[in-house]
Parts: C-alpha cells; structure tokens; sequence
C-alpha cells in the first residue's frame, strides 16, 4: 500500500522526454498569413457587431427604465 507505480516512461532520460516534445512540435501546422488575416479580421468586426448591439440594448434599457421611473 501507499507504493509508486514504476512505469517506463519514470525511468526515461530527460532527453527523450525533449525529443519527443521536440517531434510532437514539428507535428503542428502553423496557419499561413492569408489564414491569419481573415479570422483576424472576422473578430474585430464580430466585437465592433456585439459592442453596437450591446450598446443599443443597454440605451433602449436605460430610457425604458428612465420612462418607467419618470
């Protein structure tokens, strides 16, 4: 009871532990410019989107509570 499992990868070297974070790096695929521009530019105009529309719903708010209240 209470012992440690010895696995094969406790007794492995740092190094291979750095070839193999080295290997899986290598397995990315980095998006290109154009890729990179587009998305970009879909999250400035999906935030200026929510910004005009939060700030219509808090103005429309505002005044109905404003009318409401009186």
């Amino acid at each position: 009871m209470g012992e440690i499992a010895n696995n094969a990868t406790d007794k492995a070297p740092k190094n291979s532990w750095f070839k193999g974070l080295k290997s899986e790096l290598k397995k990315i695929v980095w998006p290109g410019k154009e890729s990179i521009t587009k998305q970009s530019v879909a999250v400035i105009i999906v935030t200026i989107l929510l910004g005009v529309i939060i700030f219509g719903l808090d103005f429309i708010i505002e005044n109905a509570i404003g009318i409401i209240i009186g």
